[in-house]
């Protein structure tokens, strides 16, 4: 599965829980300890995903 980076790494970290975002990736840049994205905005794909397992966040930047 390839993944477009456009987003990666250039997302401001507003250091605020973005609303209705749960995010249990520790090993992101934007995740907060209680499980809360901080990422100014998210990017999702792929497109023409028909299952969960076909998604995956592109903002993710590994701290």
């Amino acid at each position: 599965m390839e993944v477009d980076i456009k987003m990666q790494g250039r997302v401001d970290n507003t250091h605020h829980h973005l609303p209705g975002v749960k995010c249990v990736v520790n090993t992101c840049h934007y995740h907060a300890s209680d499980d809360c994205c901080t990422a100014e905005k998210i990017e999702i794909q792929h497109r023409n995903a028909t299952t969960s397992k076909e998604t995956d966040c592109a903002t993710f930047a590994p701290k």
